[in-house]
């Protein structure tokens, strides 16, 4: 059970990651604080714990006007300066099927009259909230979303939308949640050309059903991730941490995914093809049988010229062996520890603190004594 201690240290630890760009709601809930106010909190600790946008909850108007007003403040702006340059964007999940719940169109109406950002992502999962074939669970996807987006523009018409994919398919033996199935994949880059044909930004996620940062979370998410490339996604929601189908996060799981996440980033990174690249000189001063090592064109890139890992380990087996055999999740633990320890919060301008405290002190006195 998660507590706001937890949560904060979550935030700060995504803070230190430069691969993550934005904070995704708190990774889990903070359990020890009343579940009506425990929102409040949260805005304050992605307030002042982070320099990232982040995402709002929108269960219900109250959650998500909570949050276009603490963003304001925390921005330096108005409610309505905060229309004009949107700050974040949340997510509304449909009710699979066919449905939008009273508590989530309230989060979504109050959300785009702010002029905030909305990406509508439908809860598809094939054989279970929509049909088993994956052609009829995407048209449900389709239509799920762009009643939600049409919704939005008859709120407020240009409202800044974005096009969610989260279908998947569920073990047709338990109907538990399947993630990063061949499945998922081919539905993430389906909806990737769908939110194209549309002209308008894609969500994807980086999923898995695993239970503990183990190798079925590892490919899992890996063939999350590639999901999310191959469909060109703009926005990739639970990027890091997530675990057991959304129902818990992990530290350990947050480093493991930033490793993947810099790795894809480097992957789809176009390296230079040119007379220096080539090393054509290079290759003459080595000749036949001889290696690269200490050549000028090696010693002049070497710092730079690879990917280097946050977590992987390149020894050989004698080498691992004499340091310990620390395995990717020990390696992964002492990690977010070690960033969790140099954390720097970021300056926080002690008004702006001032105000953000007694804007969640009044809210929390307002429900605490409603009407």
């Amino acid at each position: 059970e998660g507590t706001y201690a937890e949560q904060c240290d979550f935030l700060r630890v995504v803070q230190s990651l430069d691969i993550i760009h934005q904070e995704g709601g708190g990774g889990f809930e903070a359990l020890d604080l009343p579940a009506a106010s425990r929102h409040l909190d949260l805005y304050y600790a992605q307030c002042t714990l982070l320099d990232k946008t982040w995402v709002p909850w929108t269960i219900g108007r109250d959650q998500a006007v909570d949050a276009v007003e603490m963003m304001a403040i925390a921005v330096g702006t108005t409610v309505e300066g905060l229309a004009e340059r949107p700050a974040f964007t949340c997510i509304v999940n449909t009710n699979s099927p066919l449905q939008l719940d009273v508590p989530m169109a309230e989060g979504l109406i109050a959300m785009a009259e702010h002029g905030q950002s909305i990406t509508v992502t439908p809860f598809t999962l094939a054989g279970a909230m929509s049909p088993v074939t994956l052609a009829g669970a995407l048209a449900q996807q389709h239509a799920e979303a762009m009643a939600g987006i049409a919704l939005a523009q008859i709120v407020r018409p240009g409202c800044p939308v974005v096009y969610g994919g989260f279908t998947s398919n569920v073990d047709m033996k338990t109907g538990a949640p399947a993630f990063g199935t061949p499945e998922y994949v081919q539905a993430a880059q389906a909806s990737g050309q769908l939110a194209r044909r549309l002209g308008i930004p894609f969500r994807s996620s980086n999923v898995t059903a695993a239970n503990s940062p183990d190798a079925q979370a590892a490919y899992e998410s890996s063939m999350s991730l590639w999901g999310a490339i191959t469909g060109q996604a703009n926005l990739i929601k639970h990027a890091a941490g997530w675990m057991e189908g959304g129902l818990t996060a992990s530290f350990e799981k947050l480093v493991i995914d930033a490793e993947m996440l810099q790795m894809m980033a480097a992957c789809i990174e176009p390296f230079e093809v040119s007379e220096d690249t080539l090393a054509l000189e290079a290759v003459r001063e080595v000749g036949p049988s001889g290696h690269f090592f200490g050549t000028e064109h090696t010693l002049a890139r070497y710092a730079s010229a690879f990917y280097t890992p946050l977590l992987s380990n390149w020894d050989s087996y004698e080498s691992w062996l004499e340091r310990g055999g620390v395995d990717a999740e020990q390696r992964a633990n002492q990690i977010w520890k070690q960033l969790l320890a140099e954390y720097a919060q970021p300056d926080v301008d002690p008004a702006v603190d001032e105000a953000l405290a007694a804007y969640v002190a009044r809210r929390k006195e307002q429900i605490r004594a409603p009407g």
